[in-house]
């Protein structure tokens, strides 16, 4: 059945949990309070989701091999994103990987889109509209439409974002959803129409394994600080190695991105411990952060409040 949901957050973890179909980690990379809003709309074939974050950010995700998708900047005069590494400029779309994890990584506050279908539904359409069928991508990459065409899907898209805004009960018909649908895929299908292959270069391949490891070698310590030494060791690369496929996806050393996660890791854990069973210091510690003093600044510094008052905030 139709349906749309428009929801605002303060929270960025409760904001990533909340991107549909997709599993995503995320870390917010400057300080200030934080404020997202997401418009998601199932549709009969389209599941459609609008974004507008206001802090830059970057998200490791992980698909659900369920549905085809690409994005795109909603307001083509912001800056651009980045894929992997590659920059997604306004004038692109961005097709993703169906089963492996890519990057998203921004700058600056940003708008941004998405629309995904199942991939059977996606070949059948491509065979309709344009008398071939359409596979999704084995590599995320960039690809760049026809500007009418891009400017045709970025219309519609808004359109159906606003009457979910202003009138989900129109929206909701089936008739109007149905429409919708059919508009909105025969302008990605055009979209898609003349892009042609992304030509992936043997480098590109060898670095998107090393992320791969990377991020296997975080999801097997979820909850434990790791350390330059061990990491590449279990990645079996050498620390320039992994510095280099780091600056390319994250903009970032693995030093600092490690340092990244342990602070978020270490905020979460102070939100949801109980303030009259532990302290900071112990919290601090347990991830790895001996130089209370310091770590109180960077804290601070990074998420706005002291660490204390996180502790005492409710859970």
């Amino acid at each position: 059945m139709p349906s749309s949901t428009v929801r605002a957050f303060v929270d960025p973890d409760e904001y990533f949990a909340g991107i549909r179909n997709l599993q995503i980690e995320g870390v917010v990379l400057q300080r200030g309070e934080f404020h997202a809003e997401s418009t998601i709309i199932d549709l009969p074939r389209v599941l459609m989701c609008r974004f507008d974050e206001n802090l830059p950010r970057i998200m490791k995700v992980t698909p659900s091999g369920r549905r085809a998708g690409i994005l795109f900047a909603t307001n083509p005069d912001q800056r651009a994103v980045l894929m992997n590494g590659a920059e997604i400029s306004q004038g692109q779309i961005a097709r993703a990987e169906l089963h492996s994890e890519w990057y998203l990584r921004s700058s600056a506050p940003c708008e941004w889109g998405t629309m995904s279908l199942a991939p059977e539904d996606l070949a059948a359409a491509g065979e309709t509209i344009i008398g071939r069928g359409l596979a999704p991508p084995n590599f995320a990459h960039g690809v760049t439409p026809s500007p009418v065409a891009l400017s045709r899907l970025r219309k519609l898209h808004g359109a159906a974002g606003y009457l979910a805004k202003t009138a989900p009960d129109i929206l909701a018909k089936p008739e109007v959803a149905r429409a919708v649908d059919q508009a909105l895929v025969e302008a990605m299908v055009f979209c898609l129409a003349h892009t042609g292959s992304a030509v992936v270069s043997n480098a590109q391949r060898h670095h998107a394994r090393i992320m791969a490891r990377l991020e296997a070698a975080l999801t097997a310590n979820p909850e434990e600080p790791l350390y330059m030494a061990e990491l590449s060791a279990q990645i079996g690369v050498s620390y320039w190695t992994l510095r280099d496929c780091c600056l390319e996806y994250l903009g970032m050393s693995p030093k600092r991105y490690l340092w990244l996660r342990r602070m978020n890791l270490a905020r979460r854990a102070l939100r949801s411990a109980n303030a009259e069973k532990t302290t900071v210091t112990e919290i601090a510690s347990d991830y790895g952060f001996w130089e209370l003093g310091r770590f109180s600044v960077a804290y601070r510094s990074l998420f706005g409040e002291s660490p204390s008052m996180a502790l005492r905030r409710p859970p």
